[in-house]
């Protein structure tokens, strides 16, 4: 009903304290009418039914209000709190005063308050719930007695009792209880906060270590490229030789390549200069790449015919992340790696599955953190898997990883597409 509201604590809370109030007007109503059909007793009937329907009107402009996308304060929640005080006082005053068994409904909107605004509202609701019930102990107006039917005004009167209390504990339980799912709610929030600002900082850093090591690395990548077309100029008459320099070489250009891309990139947002692709070319590019980067790998590729084709943002980290996923799983196989992938008009599922030993537990449970890696000492740092999680969630993606019945185990990639 409220789904377009701020979820900001106190805009719940006073959402819980209309529907409260409608059901204490519905209650109040239901009693008046119990009264009016079965005990024939004399009340101040006008002035009764005038207080409900003041109450009435005022949660009408509260459901109105509450359909303002505009904050809760503090002192607004006070001050509605305060018109169901003086509602019940005004009830109560025409209707035996202190001597109403439901003078304990007091208690309700002092425990709201207590469980959410500052300490300082809380005590002035009581000094007002104090000064109230106080008032009604000399100022009220009386309810008629029948002394012929004392025990029967006695046990209404310890009815009304019993009722006050079932009424105050139920709704005192269900407001806590909302209370603390909201509480549950907002510290799961917090955390996924901190563990998203943590993983931006190890990001961040990571990226600035990349960028220095670009630099220091510009160097050798050059020397090494001269040296090889020395020796490819030095070797010409040899064939094997030449195919084997010219893959050395490419390797080399590659390696310079991504250098200059990783320096050009520093310091950008990832959606700067991004571009739009169909999604079968962009898949291709990478498969181009990565045949580019590990020529000895095997695989095969499966790919989706539903036209029209859809395109996907064309990002180098995007393009880089998913090679981070396609390495892991050459590094896993040992035979051959299987690529499926396929599409509708607004989601890309990309499947990679090796023919390794599969994931361990622990690798299933601390996949994707920084510097975890279930590889040998010396054959990888933990961030290939860590950074591309953290890139394609950035673009709105996800990547999950499980084992297969069969054996090995499988990279599921799922990233938005531009129809």
């Amino acid at each position: 009903m409220f789904s377009d509201l701020s979820q900001s604590p106190l805009s719940k809370n006073l959402q819980r304290l209309f529907w409260l109030r409608n059901i204490a007007i519905i209650a109040q109503c239901t009693l008046l009418s119990l009264v009016f059909w079965t005990i024939e007793i004399v009340i101040p009937w006008t002035e009764l039914i005038t207080v409900v329907t003041v109450l009435s009107f005022i949660n009408l402009l509260t459901w109105i209000r509450l359909h303002r996308k505009l904050p809760v304060s503090h002192i607004e929640f006070f001050m509605q709190l305060l018109i169901d005080v003086l509602a019940l006082s005004s009830l109560l005053y025409f209707s035996g005063g202190s001597t109403n068994p439901f003078i304990s409904l007091y208690l309700l909107p002092l425990t709201i308050a207590a469980a959410t605004l500052p300490w300082r509202y809380t005590w002035v609701m009581a000094v007002i719930t104090i000064a109230c019930y106080t008032l009604l102990l000399f100022n009220y107006v009386p309810l008629p007695h029948d002394h012929s039917n004392h025990l029967i005004e006695f046990a209404l009167h310890v009815s009304g009792m019993w009722l006050a209390f079932v009424l105050s504990t139920v709704i005192i339980a269900w407001f806590v209880v909302k209370m603390s799912s909201s509480i549950r709610d907002r510290d799961q929030d917090l955390a996924k906060a901190r563990e998203h600002a943590l993983r931006n900082e190890q990001i961040i850093a990571l990226g600035t270590l990349a960028a220095g090591a670009a630099h220091e690395l510009g160097t050798p990548l050059s020397t090494m490229a001269v040296v090889t077309r020395e020796l490819q100029q030095e070797y010409a008459q040899d064939n094997e030789f030449q195919n084997n320099i010219r893959i050395l070489r490419d390797q080399i250009s590659h390696c310079k390549q991504t250098l200059t891309q990783l320096l050009a990139k520093a310091g950008q947002n990832r959606a700067e200069h991004g571009s739009e692709l169909p999604v079968d070319e962009f898949l291709a590019q990478i498969l181009d790449k990565w045949k580019l980067i590990r020529p000895s790998v095997r695989f095969t590729y499966e790919s989706s015919d539903i036209h029209p084709i859809p395109n996907i943002m064309d990002n180098q980290l995007l393009s880089q992340s998913i090679l981070n996923l396609l390495n892991n799983a050459a590094d896993a196989s040992s035979k051959c790696i299987e690529i499926k992938s396929n599409w509708d008009n607004k989601t890309l599922h990309l499947e990679i599955i090796d023919d390794g030993e599969g994931l361990s537990a622990e690798a299933m449970q601390r996949a994707g953190e920084a510097f975890f890696s279930s590889k040998k000492p010396g054959q990888g740092f933990g961030i290939g898997l860590f950074l591309a999680n953290a890139n394609i969630e950035r673009f709105g993606g996800s990547v999950r990883l499980f084992n297969l019945e069969k054996g090995g185990a499988c990279t599921q990639v799922i990233l938005p597409l531009i129809g």
